[in-house]
């Protein structure tokens, strides 16, 4: 079989959002633009150095069916929770975790001469483990392994595969890529892709080129933007004068019904229903 490259379906525009008590984001994915991206239900960019943008956080808020996915670029992130775990990440770490069933959690950026930088990433959890018990994968940046490809581009995988090397992140039902990619000013980058899974690039420093298409130069993006990417077999990307710096993350589709309530996503109205009527009543959160 021929491989394929990815084409760019869709280019998405960040939308500037406020969320949490007063955070500064920028939104590619949960946006009347591009609503849902099978298994992937929002996708957050957080960065500013002004601490009015970030400092009020995200107090204690509730979560179930879905799993959240915090990568911090610089400054330093404190989340804590009712089942009584606690702790930060900061620079280059990951928190990947699984709602499952309900949790209620914290996240804070905490002011630090640097500011603040990251993504926020959910993802979708199938009906049969939606109401599985909460757990998280706490990643330090000293764990995730970052390769330097032979044309100079640097990956940090932080799940999937990249050649030989397996990021830290494992047992994840949606079976994902998430990569770190730079790519230098003359150069290229190429990953394969899994064949009927969802994919797409959120440039976030510099431009490229995205050769998927018929056009012998590619398409030319420049961040911050979001590139749905159509199905096939690998993605290829190529600078000119200026690098560039993106997140790569790919994932199974579920097919699955969903139902969305803020930070609820289950498969039908009367899961949602159960859920607030469980959090007004104050069993929504199980030891």
């Amino acid at each position: 079989m021929k491989l394929l490259p990815r084409k760019i379906e869709t280019i998405i525009e960040p939308q500037a959002v406020i969320e949490g008590a007063g955070v500064r984001l920028k939104r590619s994915i949960a946006t009347r633009e591009l609503d849902y991206l099978d298994p992937f239900l929002l996708l957050d960019h957080f960065a500013s150095d002004d601490p009015r943008d970030y400092e009020a956080g995200f107090p204690l808020h509730p979560h179930r069916g879905i799993e959240t996915v915090t990568y911090v670029l610089k400054g330093e992130v404190r989340h804590r929770d009712t089942l009584g775990n606690s702790g930060s990440i900061g620079a280059g770490d990951v928190q990947w975790m699984s709602a499952g069933r309900g949790i209620m959690h914290e996240e804070m950026p905490q002011v630090r001469p640097e500011g603040i930088a990251g993504f926020q990433l959910w993802v979708n959890l199938p009906a049969k483990l939606k109401m599985t018990p909460p757990r998280y994968q706490d990643i330090r940046s000293g764990e995730i392994p970052e390769i330097k490809m032979r044309d100079g581009a640097r990956i940090r995988v932080i799940t999937g595969t990249v050649g030989e090397v397996k990021g830290p992140v494992t047992d994840i039902a949606a079976a994902p890529i998430y990569l770190d990619v730079l790519v230098p000013s003359h150069s290229s980058f190429q990953q394969p892709i899994k064949r009927g899974h969802t994919a797409f690039a959120y440039l976030f420093e510099g431009e490229a080129r995205f050769h998927g298409d018929d056009k012998e130069k590619g398409t030319l993006i420049s961040g911050p933007k979001l590139a749905v990417l159509g199905d096939g077999d690998y993605l290829k990307v190529t600078t000119g004068e200026i690098p560039v710096r993106f997140l790569l993350v790919s994932g199974k589709p579920l097919h699955e019904p969903i139902a969305r309530y803020g930070p609820f996503v289950m498969n039908t109205q009367d899961e949602i229903k159960q859920t607030l009527y469980e959090l007004r009543m104050g069993t929504f959160v199980t030891t």
